[in-house]
């Protein structure tokens, strides 16, 4: 059981962490930048992540939904239709996003040509995807343990220097924006994890790990990104923490970076691609269709399209989380 719960929480973890998240810009925007009330809003954010993500699995599970549309078509009813059909756009556009900070990485950081992060990337993802929701298993139980690790080193390395004000409304808030946007997007493997691990006690106890483990690398990366000066003109803020502290481990901090992004983007094609599959009787040409069109819009300009979609996603994933504890549990 032990061991079934600790790859529930590992493929939680993963999931949720993104390109935001690995460079500390969510972390930023949600929290450190309210000052020491960081603390109370990231603990809020762990008994939120716990509660409504064990809620989601233990849902899913007996719902035996094995997507991520059987769910939404519980909690929305008659409009789950349509917000199935929007749940895909905007998962297309943010996996696609993904697959661009994966380009971004290798161009950025290290002065490679950013195709050949996407295709890299890809392949990647390709050969993950023949092993199903296994591959993605295998791959987070790699990539989290490092982060948690780094993490870790990280808050060992830097001591804390918040402060203490009066935070704005928007602090408290943002707990709730913050773990009902994460969640929305985590669904799409979340679902058909529980379905298939079914038992319910050791998807609460995959439930608390996840959770717990999410708020300790809030707190560890809050802890370190508190000490930076001028937070906001960082686009990359938590590698000018790594550059003051950890210089030595920079490479080691952008394999991080990449593997947090990879296993943000491959939850994205899994979920993707099980719609997609029911439609199609040949999912290996479908998976490389997706894969290729991924590649197509990571290369043009869709950042106006998310300025749309990322806001009216907002507003659904905060319906999301109310109708998740609204709904009764199924039986």
């Amino acid at each position: 059981m032990w061991m079934r719960a600790i790859q529930i929480a590992f493929v939680y973890v993963g999931t949720v962490v993104g390109a935001g998240f690995a460079t500390g810009k969510e972390i930023v925007q949600f929290f450190t930048q309210y000052g020491a009330i960081g603390f109370v809003t990231i603990a809020a954010s762990g008994g939120l992540f716990i509660f409504f993500g064990t809620r989601l699995m233990m849902m899913a599970a007996r719902l035996h939904a094995r997507s991520y549309e059987q769910l939404n078509s519980y909690l929305f009813g008659k409009l789950g239709f349509f917000v199935n059909i929007f749940m895909f756009i905007v998962l297309f556009s943010v996996t696609s996003v993904m697959l661009s900070g994966a380009g971004a990485v290798f161009e950025e950081q290290l002065h490679m040509p950013a195709y050949v992060g996407l295709v890299l990337t890809i392949i990647l993802a390709f050969v993950t995807m023949l092993f199903g929701l296994n591959g993605i298993l295998s791959v987070n139980m790699i990539v989290v343990p490092m982060m948690v690790i780094f993490s870790l080193c990280i808050a060992m390395m830097n001591g804390s220097d918040v402060v203490w004000t009066k935070p704005p409304l928007a602090a408290f808030l943002s707990p709730f924006a913050y773990v009902a946007f994460n969640l929305a997007m985590a669904q799409v493997v979340l679902v058909p994890l529980a379905a298939e691990v079914k038992d319910e006690k050791t998807i609460r106890l995959g439930g608390w790990l996840g959770g717990l483990l999410l708020m300790f690398i809030l707190f560890s990366s809050h802890v370190a990104l508190s000490l930076l000066p001028q937070l906001s003109s960082y686009s990359i803020p938590m590698a000018e923490v790594v550059k003051r502290s950890l210089a030595s481990f920079y490479w080691l901090y952008v394999a991080i970076i990449y593997g947090e992004i990879f296993t943000s983007f491959i939850a994205g094609v899994f979920g993707l691609h099980r719609k997609l599959a029911f439609f199609f009787r040949q999912p290996i040409y479908i998976l490389i269709v997706l894969l290729l069109a991924m590649y197509a819009f990571s290369l043009i300009g869709y950042h106006a399209l998310l300025t749309v979609l990322y806001p009216l996603f907002g507003y659904m994933s905060i319906i999301f989380i109310f109708l998740l504890f609204y709904r009764k549990m199924p039986s």
